[in-house]
């Protein structure tokens, strides 16, 4: 889960890009990098951190130019290091700068491949750096001078037979245009849009998410869709061709559960609304099967939950409470790197409001529920607070399977629901009660919002790999490189790490 942006403009796009990776925030805190040309010059400044301790006033005036790309990151393989902050860049053919959300399956393969085939060096263990280079050795085979955009989509084709999993991508060709390409399931979201200029003329702009156009001033104009590629040129000429020889929309379900913004659209899906269905189907359930079951009051773990408890606590006819005050300078926990660390912050980032606990029956609701470690600590702060009986909700299935598509989900052993019953999860974080989204009523609150989507990644919830391509030794690759153990390591070795260093603009 990392956000992605790209801006082509007739005037700077620097603030332009900052602001978009601070809407995109919540994708990722571990790393931001902006990329922008200018005259056929790039430069560069990424480094580890939030989009406001990366960019300083001194980095903002260095980065010139009227197109450029953007990234906010999280680890997808538990390295934390600031030499994989993206965007990266490869000098042959043209300049090329990519940013990428996602993650490769057959990202092993690729890599033996660009070494004894491409004859490329890889520099890095990202695999955005293998789709990179992949991309370039494919732009670098049809030997032209000027590419086209013909040639970039013949480019972008040749990406989609060697790349196999998920990848939503911007990439900038120096001094030429700005290109962005979703794999051929469209697992991971991407959007694009335009602006009207005052003096006349278009600026465009892709994105993750929508929130990031709106948030701009930028309509809308569509979802670079499955097996598309969208090429923008300097000039602000827009063409798109869809170039996989087989795709279909295939979105990640977990999208519309926890990572995007409520404010946003993906694949014609207001995440919003998906969210208050959600919660419709959670309360008839809560209704068909808690009849024994008194509840006083429905509180929401903030903040992505908030939509689904509304709708509970509407059709429950009971009151809906903010329990909760979130501390909101505290990160993510999901996002945090290291069991303990994560359970540190619960109880920095959440504190009870006793008058709402004291004394009553109540049902906490979550969007999910992962490792359990949060609700565990949760539950345990209501119970604190004086309450008489703890209910847990998830608005979504039980996690019983890892991601392998860009979300940096735990391996197997770590999900709580792992190997358990509802019950033992129910005993293992010490709720009175606990129930969870069934996940055809999950489908149809997303798929309502947009019938025309095909099928939906859900393999976190039924551990079926849309791709095809993922099996026991790949999971097991997997576990290996998520452990809490690794990511302890990563963090020690920052700690004697040189700072980033910007291409033609100093430190």
């Amino acid at each position: 889960m990392c956000g992605i942006a790209g801006l082509v403009s007739k005037t700077n796009v620097n603030q332009g890009l900052y602001d978009a990776l601070t809407v995109l925030q919540h994708r990722g805190q571990d790393a931001a990098g902006i990329v922008t040309c200018d005259e056929g010059r790039l430069y560069l400044r990424k480094g580890n951190g939030l989009v406001r301790d990366v960019f300083q006033q001194w980095h903002m005036q260095r980065l010139l130019g009227t197109m450029g790309i953007g990234h906010v990151r999280y680890p997808t393989a538990g390295s934390c290091s600031s030499a994989e902050s993206q965007p990266f860049y490869v000098n042959s053919p043209y300049g090329i700068t990519l940013a990428h959300n996602g993650n490769l399956t057959n990202s092993k393969e690729l890599r033996e491949e660009l070494y004894r085939t491409d004859l490329r060096h890889l520099n890095t263990t990202s695999d955005s750096e293998v789709l990179l280079n992949v991309f370039a050795h494919e732009l670098q085979a049809l030997g032209k001078l000027t590419p086209t955009a013909d040639d970039i989509f013949k480019a972008v084709e040749g990406v989609h037979r060697r790349c196999k999993g998920a990848y939503a991508v911007v990439a900038m060709l120096t001094g030429y245009g700005i290109v962005a390409f979703r794999d051929p399931h469209g697992i991971r979201p991407l959007v694009y849009g335009k602006r009207e200029l005052d003096k006349g003329g278009n600026e465009y702009m892709i994105a993750s998410e929508s929130v990031a156009l709106d948030s701009l001033g930028f309509d809308l104009e569509s979802d670079v869709e499955p097996g598309q590629a969208i090429y923008i040129d300097i000039n602000g000429n827009v063409s798109s061709k869809i170039v996989a020889e087989k795709h279909a929309k295939n979105p990640c379900i977990f999208e519309y559960v926890y990572l995007a913004r409520p404010d946003s659209m993906i694949d014609g899906v207001s995440v919003y609304k998906a969210r208050l269905r959600m919660g419709d189907h959670l309360a008839e359930k809560i209704k068909r099967d808690w009849k024994d079951k008194h509840i006083d009051v429905v509180i929401p773990i903030p903040d992505s939950s908030r939509t689904s408890a509304l709708q509970v606590a509407h059709h429950l006819g009971v009151k809906y409470r903010e329990g909760f005050i979130k501390n909101r300078y505290i990160g993510r926990t999901f996002i945090m790197p290291g069991q303990s660390q994560r359970k540190k912050s619960v109880r920095q980032k959440l504190n009870p409001i006793e008058l709402e606990f004291k004394g009553k029956n109540v049902l906490l609701v979550d969007d999910s529920i992962v490792r359990g470690t949060t609700c565990s600590e949760i539950i345990q702060m209501a119970r604190d607070a004086g309450a008489n009986k703890v209910y847990f909700s998830s608005a979504a299935p039980a996690v019983r399977h890892p991601n392998v598509y860009g979300i940096d989900m735990p391996a197997a052993p770590e999900l709580i629901a792992y190997e358990r019953s509802t019950d033992d999860v129910c005993n293992k974080i010490g709720a009175d009660g606990l129930i969870y989204q069934d996940l055809d009523d999950l489908i149809i609150s997303v798929q309502e919002g947009n019938p025309n989507i095909d099928e939906f990644e859900c393999s976190v919830f039924n551990g079926k790999y849309i791709t095809g391509d993922v099996d026991d030794a790949y999971l097991e690759s997997i576990e290996k490189a998520r452990n809490d153990q690794a990511k302890s390591k990563d963090l020690a070795d920052l700690q004697g790490e040189s700072a980033p260093i910007d291409l033609h603009n100093g430190s």
